[in-house]
């Protein structure tokens, strides 16, 4: 997600016939949309990565087109702006890594009983791979490390036992976007209820792709295969 993503993403998110555009060029769907199981410890990460960041992206444009109505390319031309967006974006892309890992990691104790050890280790270390991959943006601001570790001690400390096929589990993207907006405390605090609701309301076509496509089993057969 490079600089020049915020003033790249305006012409496509005043205009939704271009969504999928948006999704083909920034999130690597698109044409390579999964079609066949997640079958192996390199096709769940890469599934947590994108969708991470698939509803990252959707929440926080969507809301700030939303709350900025007409004026919304306009502050697109103010950098101090634009570098709260930047900021913002990687805050909430960690929280739904967080959220997104700790549900797959739950649904594949669900389907094999028996795996939560294996579970245990598999999804910090995909966890980990896409951190490692993905360093310390420069436009993340200060805070992106301690975060990033904040997501690691979630992941050390789940009870890999308990699993809901709801937004129960998904803990802290929807607090996430309504921290991190570059929105006035005032307005944030009238649009708490329907903002976190939205992004709820995101997981949920992620949820049925991963309820669809999960092969629990190829992947707990497999998984020792992706480097650590």
């Amino acid at each position: 997600m490079s600089n020049e993503e915020p003033r790249r993403l305006v012409d496509i998110l005043t205009r939704p016939s271009q969504l999928w555009q948006l999704l083909r060029d920034y999130l690597g769907l698109g044409r390579r949309r999964r079609q066949g199981p997640i079958d192996d410890a390199a096709e769940l990460q890469n599934f947590l990565q994108t969708r991470a960041a698939f509803v990252a992206q959707t929440s926080l444009y969507g809301y700030l087109r939303t709350r900025a109505g007409m004026r919304y390319p306009e502050l697109f031309h103010d950098e101090s702006f634009v570098g709260s967006i930047n900021i913002a974006k990687w805050h909430l892309w960690l929280a739904c890594l967080s959220d997104i890992a700790v549900y797959a990691g739950a649904m594949l104790v669900d389907r094999i009983p028996g795996s939560r050890e294996q579970v245990a280790e598999l999804i910090p270390r995909l966890v980990e791979n896409i951190l490692l991959e993905t360093g310390i943006p420069a436009d993340a601001g200060e805070a992106f490390e301690v975060a990033a570790e904040q997501v690691r001690n979630r992941l050390a400390q789940v009870n890999w036992v308990q699993f809901n096929d709801d937004h129960a589990l998904f803990t802290e993207s929807p607090p996430a976007l309504v921290k991190w907006a570059p929105v006035i405390d005032e307005l944030k605090e009238l649009d708490k209820d329907i903002v976190t609701n939205s992004v709820r309301f995101r997981w949920q076509e992620v949820r049925s792709d991963l309820r669809t496509h999960l092969d629990a089993q190829a992947i707990l057969g497999v998984e020792e295969t992706l480097g650590a």
